[in-house]
């Protein structure tokens, strides 16, 4: 019960981080952004490229992934991933969804209104086990069901480490030519920091399952992506971690496709071109290297191509090597550790498949090799200014 304690204070502390007693002008419990920062200053949702502020945006942006012509709707990521659930629990009566809290909505809200849509049969709560719900759900999806398992935070995840890594990643190859598979099977959970969620709430584990074979790892950027790559992770034929960056819960909003829709699973995405330097990123990290390529183009006269991963296992080689075939420089940014991290294979095949293109050494910016402090989160997660370093070290080289 005590992780499940920490988590709801931790949500009260994502809607309000100072109690009504302490006065917010002399509260300072978290790093927080310098006052007068040229390149480190706060994203703005509301007008940033990365989102879709009218229909026309959304539809030209993917023409041929994303459905044209349909009817929209202004959505944040929470609502969006509920979307998503609610069109699969609606369309295949073989989806189940479970978790801790689930049943009530979740401590993020995501399956909000679904148990008294679709009953206590097929959305319903667990015990606090994390390895108990991950092996019910490998159960499940090995009997034909499509179960949707929620870890109420990635921080939790490691109790069921065994379950996904020697059950539902093996099954398909235990079962040789029986064709038993655990296709179906998501696992959801909300990763990455806040800015205050300190060692337990704040990890961003994907690196660890990235390792796996017979595992897919998906982690969306927007409302619009995390709608489509669910249903496609629902569909899909592997077992999928669906890692969903809480930050973007409620901060990133943009309109979404009214009808259900999937978006390919290991096919990156270029949401900026440009001519000098690749950058690759998944998540919430792409919103700060955004920032941080607007104000080197601006600075340095140069232009920079952007790559949204989406799928990390297995990820989109060829679109990664054709962009630094184009451009010879390299950038990965994310926000879990450095350390054997998702940045150190895509550095590595960027070596081994365009080495004589490359003009300069690949760079990884992501998160320092130590544990998520309280006070210091923001100082351990990449910020604009140490991508901007990186793309100034790597023009000039």
């Amino acid at each position: 019960m005590h992780h499940l304690r920490c988590a709801r204070r931790s949500i009260q502390h994502l809607k309000d981080p100072f109690p009504s007693h302490i006065s917010r002008s002399r509260a300072l419990p978290y790093s927080s952004l310098p006052p007068k920062a040229r390149l480190n200053i706060p994203i703005d949702y509301a007008t940033h490229p990365l989102l879709h502020q009218s229909p026309s945006s959304l539809f030209a942006s993917s023409p041929h992934e994303l459905p044209q012509s349909v009817p929209t709707a202004r959505l944040n990521l929470f609502q969006a991933i509920n979307s998503a659930l609610r069109h699969s629990l609606l369309s295949d009566d073989r989806t189940l969804l479970f978790g801790e809290d689930v049943a009530f909505g979740g401590v993020f809200r995501c399956s909000m209104n679904l148990a008294s849509e679709f009953g206590p049969e097929r959305v319903f709560n667990t015990p606090l086990s994390e390895q108990g719900i991950v092996g019910f759900a490998i159960g499940c999806a090995a009997q034909g069901m499509r179960p949707i398992a929620e870890i109420q935070f990635a921080d939790y995840v490691y109790p069921a480490f065994d379950q996904l890594v020697n059950e539902a990643a093996k099954w398909r190859f235990r079962e040789g030519g029986t064709g038993g598979n655990v296709g179906g099977l998501v696992v959801r959970m909300p990763a990455g920091g806040v800015g205050h969620g300190a060692l337990y709430h704040s990890q961003s584990p994907e690196a660890l399952f990235t390792h796996v074979p017979g595992l897919r790892v998906v982690m969306p950027r927007s409302p619009s992506q995390a709608k489509g790559l669910l249903l496609a992770a629902i569909a899909c034929e592997d077992p999928v971690l669906f890692l969903e960056p809480k930050i973007l819960y409620r901060a990133a909003v943009e309109h979404v496709p009214v009808e259900g829709y999937e978006l390919p699973l290991g096919k990156a995405e270029v949401v900026k071109t440009g001519g000098d330097i690749t950058v690759v990123s998944y998540g919430h990290p792409l919103y700060t290297a955004y920032q941080a390529i607007q104000a080197a183009e601006r600075d340095l006269g140069i232009s920079i191509e952007l790559i949204d991963l989406r799928t990390l296992y297995p990820w989109d080689r060829p679109a990664v090597l054709e962009s630094v075939h184009k451009t010879g420089r390299a950038i990965v940014v994310h926000e879990s550790m450095v350390n054997a991290g998702v940045g150190a294979e895509v550095a590595a095949s960027i070596q081994e498949g365009a080495f004589l293109r490359l003009e300069a050494p690949v760079q990884r910016v992501a998160g320092w090799s130590t544990h998520m402090g309280l006070v210091y989160e923001r100082f351990n997660i990449p910020d604009v200014a140490r991508i901007y370093d990186a793309i100034k070290r790597t023009v000039e080289f």
